[in-house]
């Protein structure tokens, strides 16, 4: 059943849903405003379509709010189910659907670069070119990385300067040549030959090969012993020495020298945190986790699937073997698109014993670990008041953070239109659920004291009724008259204790209870800026709603007073019409097209706004 569109739009859409091809490919739904709200794959287009408009669902509640925001869709035929699934992934990854299995963080993770020169560097760099260098990572653990690469340039002398060489070498050596961490191309200490033999190794090293790289300075130091090269010899031990006690840390996953990866994923609510962990050579290499959002009421199938495809989307490197604590939806199609990524077999497990389950439960414990640290730093953060805030307590000597600010503003054109605004900010942000309007209503002519004091008792009055907590802090648009009048308020209704503040526009001064004269921040001081903020806002709402009452005062008035228009025909006259002049410009015919409007009253209505006869 195709819902919520007019007769037009749901002919249009059944066309479109008979006109589906019978092959693979992508779907993407839109709603009502064309934003895409899911993306999904399909062996058949044609039929998996149709079912989201036919039949009763699958009884899951995502799955039928998604179904009732369903306004339109398009699709990408694709020459096979693995396309679909790869084009799939992007597509998340790009779009970020709503009712999608999401990765949350998915920003850009820092890569370690080889450059491709003469004489190669290790970078840190967050983008991949097609430049002919290679790339290692991404590193989700920023830090992590940082430790890789000072270990490797601990371990392996590459020049880590931003010289052109052998075309423009320094006048003279680096600090790092001088203390042996650098070959020293810049001398031509090395021939390029060596240097990429040393290249070639942090290569191996970054793959987790290093007991290759431990082989390969093995014998490189017993040939300079050999040759009598002593000291080349001692550097080499040195060397040696130190890439063992590295590897000596790393966590064995395994009595054989494999490659394979251990995924685990832990599930709270609608959030997820998904942890591989790089089993290279038999050894934990890196762990690396995503967070993933959306995944509430979907099966564990249908996660691990999602979470596979968007991990190794962006992945430079998949082992022969990934091990699973449930299989994937898609297996089929996942394990055909791996294998063809690494140009070689892939095996999705999911082990039964050994080592292999212990490493699995390993990774989900870890991320069970990440999720919760990750909402404790969450909360920490809803605790903690923004700088902002804290800086505007130290200011003007609140007791405590003024983490929930309200702010009044008066709007009016000589008395007449009046209306105050309240706006509602919390931790420094605008909470626009909270924001409210107000007709003047008990005051006469230009009096902003008393609107002032006027909206200010309306409003805390309700907040007493309502039994809800006071502000944090009160700010008023205005000086000393303004403040006075929202303090008087504020004692007629029994409250004494309430901090306000007033800001006057003129020099942005700043008046407190009791101080006669303006107190004095600082004007470039992050408690100032918040202060401006709130009122501008407060400002601007106040005048939006002053504008539209004024609008509509003129645009009514000027219809006033024809015989036989009311103000449901008003109504219906300006919605179709748009404004006075419209309507003044239109035809007795086109007036009649209106419900309620026939040939007479047309001819009213346009010769009160023309002064003529209508015909």
């Amino acid at each position: 059943m195709v819902r919520g569109k007019s007769t037009k739009g749901r002919e249009e859409l059944i066309a479109k849903l008979q006109a589906l091809p019978h092959r693979p490919g992508v779907y993407r739904m839109k709603d009502g405003e064309g934003r895409v709200i899911y993306v999904g794959k399909a062996k058949d287009l044609h039929n998996r379509v149709r079912s989201y408009f036919v039949g009763s669902g699958d009884g899951r509640p995502q799955f039928e709010a998604l179904v009732r925001q369903i306004r339109d869709f398009d699709y990408i035929i694709t020459d096979s189910e693995r396309e679909a699934l790869v084009l799939e992934a992007h597509l998340i990854k790009e779009l970020k659907p709503k009712y999608n299995i999401t990765l949350k963080d998915d920003k850009k993770y820092p890569y370690l670069k080889l450059t491709r020169e003469p004489f190669p560097r290790l970078l840190v760099t967050r983008r991949l070119e097609k430049d002919g260098a290679r790339y290692f990572g991404p590193y989700t653990d920023v830090k992590a990385m940082k430790r890789t690469l000072e270990l490797v340039r601990r371990l392996f002398p590459l020049r880590n300067c931003n010289h052109r060489l052998p075309e423009r070498p320094p006048e003279r050596p680096c600090l790092n040549y001088q203390i042996k961490r650098c070959l020293g191309p810049c001398r031509g200490d090395v021939d390029p030959e060596d240097y990429d033999k040393v290249v070639r190794q942090v290569e191996l090293f970054l793959k987790g090969r290093g007991s290759q790289v431990e082989r390969i300075l093995e014998d490189w130091m017993w040939e300079a012993a050999r040759n009598l090269d002593y000291e080349r010899a001692a550097e080499l031990r040195d060397r040696l020495e130190d890439l063992r006690r590295t590897l000596s840390r790393q966590k064995v996953a395994s009595p054989t020298p494999a490659d394979w990866d251990a995924v685990g994923v832990f599930r709270d609510d609608e959030e997820a945190c998904g942890v591989v962990l790089e089993v290279r050579e038999g050894k934990v290499l890196d762990r690396k986790h995503y967070f993933i959002g959306g995944v509430m009421g979907k099966p564990p199938e249908e996660v691990m699937s999602a979470f596979l495809r968007q991990f190794y989307l962006d992945a430079l490197e998949v082992p022969p073997e990934v091990h699973l604590p449930c299989p994937p939806e898609d297996e089929e199609e996942l394990t055909e698109w791996l294998s063809e990524k690494r140009g070689g077999r892939v095996v999705l497990k999911v082990p039964q014993r050994g080592d292999k389950v212990r490493l699995v439960e390993m990774a989900a414990k870890n991320a069970e670990w990440l999720l919760v640290e990750r909402r404790f730093k969450r909360e920490r953060l809803r605790e903690e008041a923004p700088y902002s805030v804290r800086a505007l307590q130290r200011d003007l000597h609140l007791e405590r953070p003024p983490r929930r600010i309200e702010a009044v503003d008066i709007s009016t054109t000589q008395g007449s239109d009046a209306v105050g605004s309240l706006v509602c900010f919390v931790d420094g942000r605008p909470r626009k659920s909270e924001y409210r309007r107000y007709r003047i209503k008990t005051v006469e002519g230009q009096d902003d004291f008393a609107m002032m004091k006027e909206v200010v008792s309306r409003r805390f009055r309700r907040l007493l009724e309502e039994g809800r907590e006071l502000p944090d802090l009160l700010l008023v648009d205005g000086g000393k008259g303004q403040l006075s009048s929202a303090l008087e308020a504020l004692r007629e209704l029994g409250i004494e204790d309430q901090p306000v503040v007033g800001l006057a526009k003129r020099l942005e001064e700043v008046y407190l209870p009791g101080i006669p004269d303006p107190q004095n921040i600082p004007k470039g001081s992050a408690s100032l800026r918040l202060l401006q903020q709130i009122r501008d806002e407060a400002h601007r709402f106040a005048v939006e709603f002053h504008r539209k009452l004024r609008a509509k005062r003129v645009l009514t008035s000027e219809l006033d007073g024809i015989p036989g228009l009311g103000k449901v025909k008003k109504e219906a006259l300006l919605k179709r019409f748009g404004s006075v002049r419209s309507i003044r410009e239109a035809s007795p015919e086109e007036l009649q097209e209106v419900p309620g409007i026939g040939p007479k009253l047309a001819r009213k209505v346009l010769e009160h706004l023309r002064g003529e006869d209508a015909n």
